[in-house]
């Protein structure tokens, strides 16, 4: 009997140390089963839009059109983004609170407004699988222009969807079960829905960029320059109420060489909003994302 409970005590004690990492480790792969499969409908549902442009708000957006390519259940104001399902509570990375979240797109980001933004306040829904979103529109954005020098890159922002996999049952914190989506191009449009690293990975030349991306995860890599965008767009996402440069925020190298000069590679003030221009040869900070959902 006495050897009976010893090896009972013993297998709860494994049990107790091992059970939460093989929760987390399922968790996080229904987590990013639940994300390609978003990211694969609302590539296929952007890309039946005809056009991005020409609607009012960002109710209407969803209204008028988003609905029109993805069944949605229930479509909410901004004010009233709760009916949706959608958390007022969002745990960035630095594990720092967003609350509430915002319903205004100057609140969200005030340097979206660096571009002729009057999308203004978001609107959200849910769809007929469950999941919660949040919107913020541009009706401005504008397509890619085959820019040589620095530009804003919000401009080219036409939608950002914040996204809840499971409304609010939690953790409703980003990379789990919260995430982005950022749409660019009124027409021939471009989705990314990047994952991001919480730590800059440093700094480096550009053909080295990629080994330090690699160094902090395997499946780490450089953004491209639209990934960069929604990097920035989603800043206060990523972490909420930071102060420049508590989270490596700031700058990052893109993968994306700037288009006639393959000396040159896009870098991304995260914090602004400018992609510039910028020479692989010169060392520049690193900022990583995971694969492609796709």
């Amino acid at each position: 009997m006495a050897e009976i409970l010893l090896s009972l005590t013993i297998i709860g004690v494994v049990a107790a140390i091992t059970l939460p990492s093989l929760t987390g480790n399922i968790n996080e792969r229904t987590w990013n089963t639940q994300r390609k499969a978003i990211y694969a409908r609302f590539s296929q549902a952007i890309s039946l839009m005809p056009s991005l442009n020409g609607y009012s708000s960002s109710e209407t957006f969803v209204t008028a059109g988003l609905s029109k390519v993805l069944k949605l259940n229930n479509i909410c104001s901004g004010e009233k983004f709760a009916d949706c399902g959608f958390p007022s509570k969002i745990i960035g990375l630095n594990n720092s609170v967003l609350n509430p979240f915002p319903t205004d797109i100057a609140d969200f980001n005030s340097r979206a407004l660096y571009s002729p933004f009057t999308g203004g306040e978001g609107a959200a829904f849910e769809t007929v699988n469950g999941e919660s979103f949040f919107v913020f529109y541009n009706p401005h954005c504008t397509g890619d222009m085959g820019e040589t020098g620095a530009y804003y890159g919000q401009r080219k922002v036409c939608a950002n969807f914040v996204y809840d996999l499971n409304g609010k049952k939690g953790p409703n914190s980003v990379n789990k079960d919260i995430g982005f989506i950022t749409v660019f191009y009124p027409s021939d449009s471009v989705v990314v829905a990047p994952v991001t690293l919480y730590d800059r990975a440093g700094g480096a030349i550009w053909s080295k960029a990629g080994e330090l991306c690699r160094g902090q995860n395997d499946d780490g890599r450089l953004p491209n320059v639209q990934e960069a965008i929604a990097l920035f767009y989603n800043r206060n996402l990523l972490s909420p109420n930071a102060v420049n440069g508590d989270t490596g925020l700031t700058h990052t190298y893109t993968s994306t060489t700037v288009s006639g000069d393959p000396t040159k590679a896009w870098y991304m003030d995260v914090l602004g909003g400018t992609v510039q221009p910028f020479t692989k040869a010169n060392s520049g900070y690193v900022r990583c994302v995971k694969r492609n959902l796709n």
